[in-house]
C-alpha cells in the first residue's frame, strides 16, 4: 500500500515557502509532518473541519494509497518542524481553471435540449464509462456499446481478432471501447474526452497510488466526510466519501445498526434504538442457507429505506458507486452469517430487475472486516448460479473497481481452467461458446480472460487454447486452500417476474 523511499507524491515539485505554523494558522494546501504508524510522515492537508472533539485535519500521506487518507487531530501534527506553505500564485491559477471548467460544463447541457433527458441510472453508467482502467489488457477487449462494435459483428469479423493488441493502437482503442453511449454525449465533447492528458505509464501509476478507479477530478477530490463507523462489534474506517447528512460529518464516530442499518450520531440515541429494534435479519426472503452463510433477496421497491441505507454504507468503501437513492429498479442479494443474535451482513450484490445489457451484477461489495476470507468469491459464484437458473449468460457491470476486478479475474480464470482440464481428460473438443454456457459467462468475458492469461494462441491458421503448466500448478495449490463453495442444490429461488408498469413482483 505504501512505497517508502519513493519520490514525493503530495504537493508540487515547485519550491515552497517554509515556516512555523500552529493549529489555528495552518490551512489547506500546507504540507506538514504527521504521525502515522508510529513515525512522522510527510502529508498534505486537504481539508479542515471542527468536530465535537476539536479541530481535525484531512491528510494525504506521501507515497501512500488514497484509501489510507485519514482525519487526524492536531496532536498528531508536528508543529515544531517547519510547514511547507502553498504557493499563492499557483492557487490563483487553479481557481481560474476551475471557473473555466465550471463555465464549460454549464454550457454543455444546452446542446442536449432536443435529446431525451437521461435517467439517474443512465447518468451513473455514463460517468463510470469515462473511467480509465489500469489493466489495459482487460480493457482493450471490453465490448463497447457504440456503432463500431455493431459494425464488427455484422461484418462477421472473427471475435478473436479484436483481442490482438499492438503498439500504440491499444491506448487509442481503450478510449474508444469504454462503456459509453454515443447518444448521451455530443460527438465533439466525446472526442475531447477521449484524448489522454497524460501518458499510459503515468495513468497507471496515478490509478495505483490514488486507490481510485475514478479519474474525474471532481470525484477524486471529494474528501471523506465520515471518520469512523461503529458497526456491530466492529469499528470501521471508511475509504471514500458517502452522502450521509452533512451534520454527521461533524461527529467523531457514527453508529450504524447492523440489522436495520439506521445511522445515529449520538451513542445514547443508538443505544435506545438497539433496545427497540426488533429486526434480526435483512428484510427479505431467505433463498439460500448452508452451514456457513445465508442469502436474502430484497426488493428495492418494497424496502426502500433499508436498501438506501445499505447503499450509503457501501458507498464508504466504493469510489465508483454514484447511485444510492433510486433503488426501485434493483434487487439486492445480501450474504449473512448467523449466530444467536441474528444474521450479520457480510456483503451483498445488486442487480437490475431488467437489464438491457445482460448484467447479472450492478454493484458488489464485501465489508472490510470480512475481506480476504473467500466471501467475495461466494458472492460472485452465487450471482452466476442465479444466471444459470435464469438460463442466461451474465456479466458484471463495467467498469469494475480495482478489488472487484481482481476477484472476478481470479474466479473466471480458476473456473475456465477447471473446465479446460475436464475437456482435456475426456479428450473432447472445446469452444469458447461451450465454456460460456457451462459457466453462465458471456463469451466476451471468456475471451478477455483467455487473452489476459495468454492462453489463446493462433497456430497454423487456427485459434487454439493452451493451458500452461504454471497455471495448472497454481490451480492445484488454490484448490488445497479453498474451503467454501455455494451448493446449487440448496438455492430455493425462481426468477421473479415484474410488470412493465411498476417493475415490482408479478403476484
Amino acid at each position: 500500500m505504501s512505497r517508502p523511499g519513493g519520490d514525493a507524491t503530495v504537493g508540487s515539485d515547485e519550491k515552497r515557502q517554509k515556516g512555523k505554523a500552529t493549529p489555528d494558522t495552518i490551512k489547506m494546501g500546507c504540507i506538514a509532518m504527521v504521525m502515522k504508524e508510529g513515525q512522522l510522515r510527510r502529508a498534505e492537508i486537504l481539508s479542515i473541519k471542527d468536530t465535537k472533539s476539536g479541530r481535525q485535519f484531512y491528510c494525504n500521506f506521501d507515497n501512500f494509497n488514497k484509501r489510507l487518507d485519514e482525519w487526524v487531530p492536531a496532536a498528531r501534527i508536528d508543529f515544531e518542524q517547519d510547514v511547507e506553505w502553498p504557493n499563492p500564485d499557483k492557487d490563483k491559477q487553479k481557481d481560474a481553471k476551475t471557473k473555466k471548467t465550471s463555465t464549460v460544463s454549464k454550457k454543455q447541457p444546452s446542446k442536449k435540449s432536443n435529446q431525451k433527458k437521461a435517467s439517474k441510472r443512465e447518468q451513473s453508467v455514463a460517468s463510470d464509462g469515462q473511467t480509465p482502467h489500469p489493466w489495459t489488457e482487460f480493457v482493450e477487449g471490453q465490448p463497447g456499446k457504440n456503432n463500431r462494435q455493431r459494425a464488427q459483428t455484422e461484418d462477421g469479423t472473427d471475435a478473436n481478432a479484436s483481442l490482438e493488441v499492438g503498439g500504440d493502437k491499444g491506448v487509442k482503442r481503450r478510449a474508444d471501447e469504454m462503456d459509453m453511449d454515443e447518444d448521451e454525449i455530443p460527438a465533439d465533447a466525446a472526442k475531447k474526452q477521449r484524448q489522454p492528458s497524460f501518458s499510459r505509464e503515468q495513468e497507471i501509476e496515478k490509478l495505483r497510488t490514488s486507490g481510485s478507479m475514478t479519474q474525474n477530478p471532481t470525484e477524486v477530490s471529494r474528501i471523506r466526510n465520515i471518520s469512523k463507523v461503529e458497526f456491530g462489534h466492529y469499528v470501521l474506517f471508511p475509504w471514500y466519501f458517502s452522502p450521509y447528512p452533512e451534520v454527521f460529518g461533524q461527529e467523531d464516530c457514527i453508529y450504524i445498526c447492523e440489522f436495520c442499518l439506521s445511522y445515529y450520531g449520538e451513542l445514547k440515541s443508538f443505544v435506545r434504538h438497539r433496545q427497540k429494534c426488533t429486526l434480526t435479519h435483512p428484510p427479505g426472503n431467505e433463498i439460500y442457507r448452508d452451514d456457513y452463510v445465508s442469502f436474502f433477496e430484497i426488493d428495492g421497491r418494497r424496502q426502500r429505506t433499508w436498501c438506501r441505507n445499505l447503499c450509503l454504507l457501501s458507498k464508504m468503501f466504493l469510489d465508483h458507486k454514484t447511485l444510492y437513492y433510486d433503488v426501485d429498479p434493483f434487487l439486492f442479494y445480501v450474504m449473512t452469517t448467523r449466530d444467536d443474535r441474528g444474521c450479520h451482513i457480510i456483503g451483498y450484490f445488486s442487480k437490475e430487475k431488467e437489464s438491457t445489457d445482460g448484467y447479472n451484477v450492478a454493484c458488489i461489495l464485501t465489508l472490510p472486516q470480512y475481506q480476504r476470507k473467500g466471501y467475495g468469491r461466494l458472492l460472485i459464484q452465487f450471482s452466476y448460479e442465479l444466471s444459470k437458473i435464469e438460463g442466461k449468460l451474465g456479466s458484471p457491470e463495467k467498469p469494475l473497481s480495482d478489488l472487484g476486478l481482481l476477484s472476478y479475474r481470479q474466479y473466471w480464470s480458476e473456473n475456465i481452467i477447471d473446465i479446460l482440464l475436464g475437456y482435456n481428460e475426456r479428450k473432447e473438443p472445446c469452444t469458447i461458446e461451450n465454456i460460456a454456457v457451462a459457466l453462465a459467462m458471456t463469451t466476451q468475458d471468456v475471451e478477455h480472460t483467455l487473452q489476459a492469461l495468454k492462453m489463446q494462441v493462433y497456430h497454423k491458421g487456427e485459434h487454439k487454447i493452451v493451458v500452461p503448466d504454471k497455471l495448472i500448478k497454481q490451480r492445484e495449490k488454490s484448490k488445497a486452500k479453498q474451503k467454501r463453495l455455494i451448493d446449487p442444490e440448496r438455492i430455493q429461488w425462481k426468477p421473479p417476474v415484474f410488470t412493465a408498469l411498476n417493475r415490482t413482483w408479478g403476484w
